[in-house]
């Protein structure tokens, strides 16, 4: 068992008050030391994407089909 886990077990023993406090506490350590949540990274990625996705000018055609694309063609084998 992590000594994350091993954490939440013990809290699910504490009154909810006291859980709380102790949950304020982590919190408090992690501003304290700089410690970004793990999710920080998933809302980045997302922010990150949402900039991306709207970066194509206003002339991007964007009734592309299939038929508009090439095919693809074995190569030789090099000998």
């Amino acid at each position: 068992m992590s000594l994350a886990e091993t954490i939440y077990q013990h809290s699910l023993n504490l009154p909810e008050s006291v859980a709380k406090e102790a949950l304020d506490f982590i919190v408090f350590l992690e501003q304290r030391y700089g410690i970004k949540k793990k999710t920080d990274l998933a809302s980045d990625t997302e922010a990150f994407l949402a900039a991306v996705t709207g970066g194509l000018s206003d002339d991007f055609p964007d009734d592309i089909t299939d038929e508009d694309l090439g095919s693809d063609i074995p190569r030789q084998e090099l000998n």
